[in-house]
């Protein structure tokens, strides 16, 4: 009996495990399938050729930093089949970690436990991010890694991490600037990393095209939300509207935009104000993620796997903590649904690009009330009725 128990308490690692298997296998035999390692390969080869990386009349191509284009060479050279497996793994590696992470320093005692129903609850849409070998695996890991390490003030982790966050995509220095914000003590460690980054292609490239590609950078930055060429079409909020065919002005959804990051600026420093720091780095965490997707207008389908790690982490800790299942089943059930929308192509053009970001809105809120409710009441307080359930078990 006890074999089965523990056997049920672990099969969501054994499944994530499987997946992660299975996407760097798929990946092995078709490299080329459904696939953006020939995006990071292309920059790569352009760097070493002392080429333009960037194109800013398109919506596609290379969107990284000169800095991704050095890192990537290793991976680059080893070729898609073995250097494409090395880099999906390096991705998945460390976004277990980060899930395993948390979970311990919630429950150390039923840290298996969380870990394992989050885990099972992000295979659908993680499988699509894995097998694609989007940075977005990598973003997430280093992300999250950056805020547990901010709010426990370690600076060499601080800047490590705020440095691959950076590397892996632009788009983290939305965490780089909230952690900032929460920690100014960390302020000159965050710097360091902003500036290691731009200093790494100097390494590897002549100092006149290393300037000329970060000039491109900044202009490729400021022309992110412009409507380019190409056959981009974003997956956050503004798709909902898209979807009932209602046009909103690029002013509006400007000044949305900018409301949301006020609001989880003023969240995270109110959260940052509480006792609860395990709880309250997790929700910071949470609330830049689903910024970074819902409101970022850059967002892919698959970017999602950014909001859908942590969110699954936290219906299994409200499952772990309040015992229940009616809550936590529906929104598991929605979260894991959420990465099947794309397993039929009629399926998939009926619900993208809205259905997502409209799911995990719906999803956010509850799981935002819990949480509220949680950091209100206090780690004491939890402990006690914890110790009380058990003592009444």
């Amino acid at each position: 009996m006890n074999s089965l128990k523990a056997l049920y308490e672990r099969s969501g690692f054994v499944l994530w495990f499987l997946t992660v298997v299975t996407a760097v296998c798929l990946a092995a035999l078709k490299p080329l399938s459904h696939s953006v390692l020939p995006a990071y390969e292309f920059g790569t080869a352009m760097f070493h050729a002392g080429r333009p990386l960037y194109d800013l009349n398109s919506a596609m191509g290379y969107l990284y930093t000169p800095a991704f284009a050095a890192l990537y060479s290793p991976f680059a050279w080893l070729g898609s089949e073995v250097g494409g497996v090395l880099w999906r793994l390096l991705g998945a590696g460390l976004l277990s970690f980060a899930i395993v992470k948390q979970a311990r320093v919630f429950d150390k005692v039923r840290a298996e436990h969380i870990a394992s129903l989050a885990f099972f609850l992000a295979i659908p849409l993680s499988l699509g991010a894995i097998r694609n070998g989007q940075a977005t695996v990598l973003l997430t890991a280093a992300c999250w890694l950056l805020t547990l390490s901010a709010l426990d003030n370690r600076r060499a982790e601080t800047m490590l991490w705020a440095s691959v966050a950076l590397i892996a995509k632009p788009t983290a220095i939305v965490m780089i600037l909230l952690v900032g914000a929460i920690r100014l003590r960390l302020i000159p460690f965050l710097l360091l990393a902003i500036g290691l980054v731009f200093a790494i292609p100097y390494a590897f490239g002549p100092a006149d095209y290393v300037n000329a590609q970060h000039a491109e950078f900044f202009r490729l930055l400021t022309s992110m939300g412009a409507n380019r060429s190409g056959t981009f079409e974003a997956a956050d909020f503004t798709g909902f509207f898209a979807a009932l065919d209602v046009s909103v002005p690029a002013s509006v959804t400007i000044v949305l935009r900018l409301a949301a990051a006020a609001a989880v600026l003023l969240a995270s420093l109110w959260l940052n104000r509480k006792n609860d720091r395990q709880l309250s780095a997790f929700a910071i965490f949470l609330l830049a993620a689903y910024y970074m997707t819902v409101f970022n207008p850059r967002v892919e389908s698959n970017t999602y796997v950014m909001l859908v790690a942590p969110a699954a982490l936290a219906i299994s800790l409200m499952r772990t903590w309040d015992e229940g299942w009616n809550l936590p089943l529906l929104l598991g059930a929605v979260v894991f649904m959420c990465g099947w929308t794309g397993i039929d192509r009629s399926v998939h053009a009926a619900l993208n690009p809205w259905f997502k970001p409209l799911a995990m809105t719906l999803v956010l809120i509850p799981i935002l009330h819990w949480l509220y409710r949680q950091v209100t009441t206090g780690a004491d307080q939890r402990l006690s009725v914890a110790a009380s359930r058990a003592r009444i078990g």
